[in-house]
C-alpha cells in the first residue's frame, strides 16, 4: 500500500516514536511540581519548548503547546481578536483557509463582528496588494495560511505581514502545512501548527504569540501554559513532536528537491495520461511534496475507493470537506474544477517506483468511474494541464 495523503498526517517520524517512548518513561510526572519526578518533567517541557521556538523563529516564552492545531487556531483567533476589541471588530481571511480559521471567522461573525475574505487567483494565492487593501482603522486581526492544505499553493506572507505591521495590525499564520519545511519569513504576530502534519503524535499544536501582541485567553482562567491553554498537558508527546520537528528540518532541504522532482513528474505526466483533467495550483510558488489534479465527469469519492482497492491511498480535498461530500471550497474560490478532484500528498521517503505505479494505475481507474457513471468514451472534450 502507497500512503499519498501527507497533508492530511503524515506518517510518525522515527525520531518521534523514539522521544515518545523516552518521555513516556521520564516525563509522566506534573512539570509543575518540585520533586525530582516533577523537575524532570519540566527539563523535558522547557526544552521541547525550546526546539519548537527555534523552528517557529520566536522566544520560547512566545510559545505554548495546545492539544490539537485546530485548537491552536481558535485560541489564537479568539484570543487576539479579545485582546483588540477596542481598535474594532473586522477580521480579514483568505477564501482559502483552513476551515478551523474559517469556522473561528464564522463565530465572529455571528457574534457582531465583520469580516472580509480576500480572493485569490486562479493558482490559489492572494494578491498581497488586493489584501492590503482590505486592512482598515478597525482591522482588530488579519489571517493568512502560509501554504494551502488542498493545492500546496505558498502565500505570500512575508508581503502582507509588512504591510499588517505598518497597518498596525497583527497577522495570524497558519503554518501547519509549511513549518516542518522552514520557518515562515516576515514579521507575523500569531503562529499556529499542527504536529501530525510533520511527522510527530496527532494531539499536538503549538501556539506562539510574540511579544507586544495584544492578547486576551478567551474561557475560564489556568495557570498552565502561559495562562492559554487549560489542562494538564500530553508532556511526552509533545516532546516527541518538538524532537520530529527538529528532524524534519535538518532533512528539509534534501527531501524537498527530492519531492518537488516527483511531483513535477505527476503534474506533467497526469494531463497526458488521462483526458479531461485540469491540474491545479500555483507552478512554482508550492510545497515540495502536494500535486491536485481534478477530472472531469468523475465522482471524486469513488475514484478514491478504486484508488484504494489498487493500493493508493490519497484524498480528495480537505478532510473537513471530504467528510461532508460537499465541494471544495478551495476549489470553488480558485475557480477550478471542484468536482472528481484528487490531492495527492507525497511523504518523506516516497519512491519514484510508488510513483510510476501511482501513474500506471491512475488511467484505468478513471476510466473506469467514468465508465460506471455512463460517461461514453470519448465523451472527453480535451486534455488540459491548465489552471495555472
Amino acid at each position: 500500500m502507497s500512503y499519498f495523503d501527507a497533508a492530511s498526517a503524515a506518517p510518525l517520524h522515527p525520531v518521534a516514536r523514539q522521544a515518545l517512548l523516552a518521555a513516556l518513561d521520564e516525563g509522566w510526572a506534573d512539570p509543575a511540581r518540585l520533586y525530582r519526578e516533577g523537575r524532570r518533567a519540566r527539563l523535558l517541557l522547557d526544552a521541547a519548548r525550546e526546539a519548537a521556538a527555534e523552528a517557529v523563529g520566536c522566544r520560547a516564552d512566545e510559545l505554548v503547546f495546545t492539544p490539537s492545531g485546530t485548537v491552536a487556531v481558535h485560541s489564537g483567533v479568539a484570543g487576539a481578536l479579545a485582546g483588540r476589541r477596542r481598535v474594532g471588530s473586522h477580521l480579514i481571511v483568505s477564501a482559502v483557509e483552513h476551515s478551523s480559521v474559517l469556522h473561528s471567522a464564522e463565530t465572529f461573525a455571528a457574534n457582531g463582528g465583520t469580516v472580509t475574505r480576500v480572493p485569490v487567483d486562479r493558482a490559489g494565492a492572494v494578491d498581497a496588494a488586493e489584501y492590503a487593501a482590505a486592512l482598515r482603522p478597525d482591522t482588530a486581526l488579519a489571517c493568512l495560511q502560509s501554504a494551502n492544505h488542498e493545492v500546496g499553493t505558498e502565500q505570500p506572507v512575508a508581503e502582507v505581514a509588512e504591510a499588517a505591521r505598518t497597518a498596525g495590525v497583527p497577522l495570524l499564520v497558519d503554518a501547519a502545512q509549511s513549518l516542518g519545511w522552514g520557518p515562515v519569513r516576515g514579521p507575523w504576530s500569531l503562529l499556529t501548527a499542527s504536529a501530525h502534519k510533520w511527522g510527530g503524535p496527532p494531539g499536538v499544536g503549538l501556539l506562539a504569540v510574540r511579544k507586544g501582541t495584544r492578547f486576551a485567553p478567551q474561557g475560564p482562567a489556568d495557570e498552565r501554559e502561559s495562562g492559554r491553554v487549560p489542562g494538564f498537558g500530553n508532556l511526552p508527546a509533545v516532546v516527541a513532536a518538538a524532537a520530529s520537528l527538529r528532524a524534519v528540518r535538518a532533512e528539509a532541504a534534501a527531501e524537498a528537491v527530492r519531492l518537488r522532482e516527483l511531483t513535477e513528474r505527476i503534474r506533467a505526466r497526469v494531463p497526458a495520461l488521462v483526458p479531461d483533467v485540469e491540474v491545479v495550483g500555483d507552478p512554482e510558488r508550492r510545497l515540495p511534496g502536494i500535486v491536485t489534479f481534478s477530472c472531469l465527469y468523475v465522482d471524486g469519492e469513488t475514484l478514491l475507493h478504486e484508488l484504494d482497492r489498487a493500493g493508493f491511498s490519497v484524498s480528495s480535498g480537505s478532510s473537513c470537506t471530504s467528510s461532508t461530500l460537499t465541494p471544495s471550497h478551495v476549489l470553488r474560490a480558485m475557480g477550478v474544477l471542484s468536482e472528481g478532484n484528487v490531492r495527492v500528498s507525497l511523504p518523506p521517503g516516497a519512491t519514484a517506483e510508488d510513483v510510476e505505479r501511482f501513474l500506471a494505475v491512475l488511467p484505468g481507474a478513471v476510466a473506469g468511474v467514468r465508465e460506471k457513471l455512463g460517461v461514453p468514451e470519448g465523451g472527453a472534450v480535451r486534455a488540459t494541464g491548465g489552471g495555472e
